[in-house]
């Protein structure tokens, strides 16, 4: 085994031997499907904390060489499936996280060279008798063991995105990187399977993408990988049986993400976080910082703040997120803004209604948060007097509620004054939040 070239199935174990382990593997029997074919080149974003790196860990350990993982997968859902036996390890596995090679070189072309260095060394390392054209040209080098040994290659890419969130303003950088991606994968014989995991979709220059290729699974439309993005209610349920933990507070605080023909997906870090600590926090904010958020709400495009306000009264808002260009500083309308915020995780989305919605109390409370110091202060003092509200029409208590709706209707609206909208605003949070 190599670093790089397969490297074995024990990260993939520690997941398996972890005190909670949601069985995924039935996303092999998808790329299973799709290797080999038109449709070999997958590519799925998801926030940070949604899994995506153990799934790239789980395929290694099932397509990989030199390695024997019939234990690890047998006994779990793939283990039923048709093709199981036949894919199992009997690939050339190559794994980079492209956070790791950036990270120690903070350039793009640097990191392009240190990436053919490490591949290199362990393909010619591992296939010494090949007879290479020439050993420094890795896509020569993988043609060349291609050609005389017959056996292709699985390209597992992690984090394949860090350069775009990174190097927010390197437009040339971006180009080079994404056509060094497109001359190594593209139109290849010796690709088996091409998967890439990351936050954001793949970028776009205009109508055209160097990388266009690939299917993209989003948090804007997953289609059949739905299921994969986090873990779904009735995995939730059954967790909340096992750690005696209250399903509906559970939902309440970290359901919300919604697909087509699935289960209500809910976010898996803060599911697990929250079992093993048998109590109900907010844990989102251990894998993004609220001053990150804070950046992008408060930006000055036109109906932004307004939007945002709605969403925290428990509106959903209909957004066109067709324009967004998939980096983290090309913004053209407050929608760009939101359809990041999608892929982020600070929002959830629903495609068959184009609509976008905060989806449930912890990321609330992340956007609450957020506008602390902002400027926003009638917002936060509307917010926290709907949450006494709240607390009064839990305990019964009449007057605090009637006097909380009639301050709300003439004094403290967070969309408009002495209207209707006042009330409904205050009513639609109360009854999103005791839902």
């Amino acid at each position: 085994m190599g670093i790089y070239l397969n490297p074995g199935n024990e990260s993939f174990q520690e997941s398996i031997e972890s005190e909670i382990y949601v069985d995924k593997t039935e996303l092999i029997a998808y790329t299973n499907r799709v290797l080999k074919t038109r449709q070999k080149f997958v590519c799925v974003s998801r926030p940070r904390r949604f899994g995506k790196s153990m799934a790239a860990e789980m395929l290694a350990a099932y397509y990989g060489r030199n390695a024997d993982s019939r234990k690890q997968f047998e006994n779990l859902k793939i283990g039923k499936d048709a093709s199981f036996m036949e894919h199992l390890n009997q690939y050339n596995v190559i794994f980079m996280n492209m956070q790791d090679f950036f990270s120690r070189t903070h350039d793009v072309n640097k990191m392009k060279m240190l990436l053919e260095k490490c591949l290199l060394r362990d393909l010619l390392k591992k296939y010494t008798d090949v007879d290479y054209l020439d050993k420094t040209d890795l896509i020569g080098v993988l043609q060349d063991i291609y050609a005389e040994c017959r056996i292709r290659f699985i390209f597992i890419i992690d984090e394949w995105d860090c350069i775009f969130r990174e190097n927010k303003d390197g437009s040339e950088a971006h180009k080079t990187y994404l056509d060094f991606l497109r001359n190594l994968l593209k139109d290849r014989s010796y690709v088996a399977l091409a998967y890439m995991t990351g936050i954001l979709p793949i970028k776009k220059y205009g109508s055209h993408s160097a990388l266009n290729m690939f299917d993209e699974f989003s948090m804007t439309n997953p289609k059949q990988l739905a299921e994969f993005v986090g873990f779904t209610e009735s995995e939730v349920k059954e967790l909340c049986d096992r750690y005696g933990m209250d399903f509906e507070e559970t939902r309440r605080w970290y359901d919300g993400y919604r697909f087509e023909n699935v289960e209500h997906v809910y976010s898996p870090r803060s599911v697990v976080s929250a079992m093993l600590s048998r109590s109900f926090d907010n844990y989102w904010n251990q894998t993004e910082t609220f001053e990150a958020l804070r950046d992008y709400i408060v930006m000055n495009y036109a109906g932004l703040k307004d939007i945002v306000i709605e969403l925290l009264a428990g509106k959903h808002k209909k957004i066109e997120t067709g324009s967004f260009s998939n980096d983290m500083t090309t913004f053209a309308t407050a929608d760009d803004v939101l359809t990041l915020l999608i892929h982020l995780g600070y929002l959830a989305y629903d495609f068959s209604e184009k609509e976008v919605f905060i989806p449930n109390s912890e990321i609330a409370s992340e956007f609450v948060a957020a506008i602390q110091g902002a400027g926003w202060e009638n917002v936060v003092t509307a917010v926290k007097k709907s949450d006494n509200l709240l607390k009064a029409t839990w305990n019964k208590n009449s007057e605090a509620v009637a006097e909380g709706i009639e301050e709300s209707h003439f004094e403290t609206s967070i969309l408009k004054y002495n209207d209707e909208n006042s009330l409904s605003c205050v009513i639609d949070e109360v009854a999103g939040d005791s839902v």
